[in-house]
């Protein structure tokens, strides 16, 4: 008894110190922004500079203040950041307190816009952890939900370029339809777990529309807020289930250290996977993937989330 107490006071740590320290490196410019007529925007995380990007096409042009694997909840401005913001003609948030300290600032800003201002309350999801008020915001993890943020988008840059109004409302709807393809292929996949096998288990609570959405039961080891880590009791609570459950893989994710998660693998007796989950990040723009005859970039939205879908599927069922 003494030493499982041990084995998870240990894992705990892990967990505690390391989920969250990235080592990924920040993407930098020193010059936010080139002189060229066009539209000027600022994006902050990585799944709206491609909504935006979608949306504006070549008309706008776009400084990301986030790149691939940064986690937004406890993100840092650096100088370039500020020069964008400042030069900027718009700017576009998540909203949902996604940015934290950041999002303040950002409400001050009149040509600041969270892009998921017009989501009906009714759809978000309130999570029930003790050190968040706040709903959840990672609403991305539902496309047909993530397709009521392109109303925004359309709108703001139209509202500032009406000249070009005709080809952002004719982008927006396109890719509206390219994300109801989405939901369905995600369905079809998600269909091939057999039902008894549906349980995702990975770093922190960023997959609950995911949950919600595609009918499959999500455990994480760190709650939905930055202060809400994962307890000796959750830990073990957690390891007990991967152990009742018989669950094949656990998953990391890209913005977190993995050693937390691989902890728990071993003293569950289950595996990790190879393989990150994108949660609060797409991947690297321009990293090409290929599975199942299907060749797709995991620095797009789409790309992100048919990767951890196949991710997911091929290593649960």
């Amino acid at each position: 008894m003494k030493s499982f107490i041990f084995r998870i006071t240990t894992i705990f740590l892990a967990v505690f110190l390391l989920t969250n320290c990235s080592e990924k490196t920040v993407w930098r410019s020193t010059e936010p922004f080139e002189t060229g007529g066009k539209l000027r925007v600022t994006a902050t995380t990585t799944m709206i500079q491609d909504l935006v990007h979608i949306i504006g096409g070549e008309d706008v042009e776009i400084y990301g203040m986030m790149a691939d694997g940064i986690d937004p909840h406890s993100y840092t401005q650096r100088a370039s950041d500020v020069t964008a913001m400042t030069t900027a003609d718009l700017i576009f948030y998540n909203g949902l307190h996604l940015e934290a300290t950041l999002q303040r600032k950002l409400e001050n800003l009149e040509n600041a816009h969270a892009v998921t201002k017009k989501l009906n309350q009714d759809a978000l999801i309130q999570p029930s952890e003790e050190n968040t008020k706040y709903a959840d915001p990672h609403v991305w993890g539902d496309p047909l939900l993530w397709a009521k943020t392109i109303t925004v988008v359309v709108d703001v840059l139209s509202k500032k370029d009406p000249a070009n109004e005709s080809r952002y409302s004719s982008r927006g709807a396109a890719y509206r339809e390219e994300l109801a393809a989405l939901n369905t292929w995600v369905k079809s996949r998600i269909g091939e777990i057999p039902a008894e096998q549906r349980y995702l288990v990975t770093s922190h609570d960023a997959f609950m529309y995911f949950s919600k959405a595609f009918d499959i039961e999500v455990r994480a080891i760190n709650g939905l807020a930055p202060g809400d880590k994962g307890g000796p009791k959750k830990v073990a609570e957690l390891v007990d289930f991967i152990k009742e459950k018989e669950i094949k893989m656990i998953f990391p994710e890209s913005a977190a250290n993995r050693k937390g998660v691989k902890a728990i693998a071993q003293d569950a007796g289950t595996t990790v996977s190879e393989h990150e989950l994108f949660a609060d990040a797409c991947g690297k723009r321009g990293d090409m993937e290929t599975a199942h005859g299907e060749t797709y970039d995991i620095g797009t939205y789409i790309g992100m989330i048919k990767h951890n879908v196949n991710l997911v599927v091929d290593g649960l069922k």
